[in-house]
């Protein structure tokens, strides 16, 4: 096997780019890095705090989180969801021509992930997890289908973990003869365009309509001269678009998105706030490698193909709970009084304790306490009346359906 680090422009064909994405916390005793953006979040006022092992922007001098949140839902708002980016690549054979071939990508890719990656048409991209032996999950990935390569995108505080998953799985498939071969890049950024006026903002500067590119779609642009690889999609619950963009480009990006007006910069605390009303999973938190695909209201995830073929890691413990079912599920919930947070415990109305909350907080938009978490099956359905402990007090809360904010993506 071998395992290559290069700079590398998007448009080369042939290859599956793995940009990381933002949306999972951790600590490390590392030194912590910096993103090609650290300049610019610094110089508009960015808040800088550890996340995943890097300096990444919190909030911004000129707006705090709830404001941020607010400008994202009614205008556009600009992210760093850069971090690390990792490639995997195909290679038949390479020489001086680069003779780029993609013949066992989706063979590969399949038995890490569930998603049905042969029947995925090309530019479409679909959300998935890899998944471990027994059925929990490695880490939440989108996947991205192009003709001769595939983007996957998944998140920054997994990548060493990730990356030791795929390189064990790549041994073992090179040895059987299959042709993919592991890359690693460091030359690109990850802007995260959010929010219902994303779209007017982005056709303004590329002078084209985007009313036919779709929600989970993905296309090569040139945006002012400069290339990139645009995903229709992000992590808000609103429309927007993930846009890879070579390093030393990145600023220059960012600042024509915010020459326009209804574009602001926000940080983490809204991109989490939002991505909570959205009913999306935060990897560490609301899943993790002991939760499975299953329990986790992922099932979706798992391609008719795949349910019936199986042929992932895992396949064995999670097929299974499909049919016979799961002895917990994921909720949302609405809380009365002070927000649940983290490992609040989550007890019956008779007081037995039936789960905990994994993310909590509260949701600007509806200004109400919200919360997700795991309970037992059987307290799992819409309207529920349950309570969670919050500072030793009990507090009521109701089982409601996800997202809390309807999506608003462009399909």
């Amino acid at each position: 096997m071998s395992v290559r680090i290069f700079a590398s422009r998007a448009t080369n064909a042939g290859r599956a780019l793995l940009f990381k994405r933002s949306y999972v916390s951790a600590t490390t005793d590392q030194p912590l890095k910096k993103t090609c953006l650290y300049d610019f979040h610094v110089q508009n006022g960015g808040k800088m705090v550890p996340f995943a092992g890097y300096l990444m922007p919190v909030q911004y001098a000129n707006a705090g989180v709830l404001a941020s949140h607010l400008h994202t839902r009614e205008n556009s708002s600009l992210f760093d969801a850069t971090l690390a980016d990792i490639e995997i690549s195909t290679v038949l054979n390479e020489d001086n021509f680069h003779r780029l071939t993609g013949k066992d990508r989706i063979a590969f890719l399949e038995k890490l992930i569930v998603a049905d990656v042969q029947n995925l048409p090309s530019g479409k991209s679909t959300l998935s997890v890899f998944t471990n032996e027994n059925g929990g999950i490695i880490d939440d990935t989108v996947i991205c289908k192009h003709d001769d390569h595939i983007y996957i995108v998944s998140n920054a505080a997994c990548a060493e973990k990730d990356l030791a998953h795929m390189r064990t799985e790549l041994d073992k498939f090179q040895k059987s003869g299959g042709d993919v071969e592991l890359d690693v890049i460091t030359d690109h950024g990850l802007l995260a365009l959010q929010g219902p006026k994303s779209a007017e903002v982005l056709q303004n500067i590329l002078n084209q309509d985007l009313n036919d590119f779709k929600f989970m779609n993905g296309r090569f642009m040139k945006i002012k001269g400069i290339e990139c690889h645009v995903a229709r999609s992000g992590y808000t619950g609103e429309d927007g678009f993930e846009i890879a963009v070579p390093g030393p480009e990145a600023t220059h990006l960012s600042e024509i998105l915010l020459s326009n007006p209804v574009v602001r910069l926000a940080g983490l605390g809204a991109r989490d706030s939002l991505r909570l009303e959205a009913g999306l999973c935060l990897y560490g938190h609301d899943l993790d490698d002991t939760t499975t695909p299953v329990e986790a209201g992922l099932t979706w995830t798992i391609g008719k193909r795949r349910r019936e073929e199986g042929g992932f890691i895992g396949a064995e413990k999670i097929l299974p709970q499909i049919k016979d079912g799961v002895a917990r599920r994921r909720i949302g919930l609405v809380v009365e009084g002070a927000p649940a947070r983290e490992n609040a415990e989550i007890l019956s109305e008779s007081g037995e304790t039936i789960g905990k909350v994994t993310s909590g907080g509260p949701s600007p938009s509806l200004k109400k306490n919200i919360a997700m978490g795991y309970v037992k099956s059987g307290y799992h359905e819409q309207g529920t009346d349950l309570q969670v402990k919050v500072r030793n007090r009990l507090q009521k809360a109701n089982v409601v359906k996800m997202p809390f904010v309807p999506a608003r993506y462009h399909k």
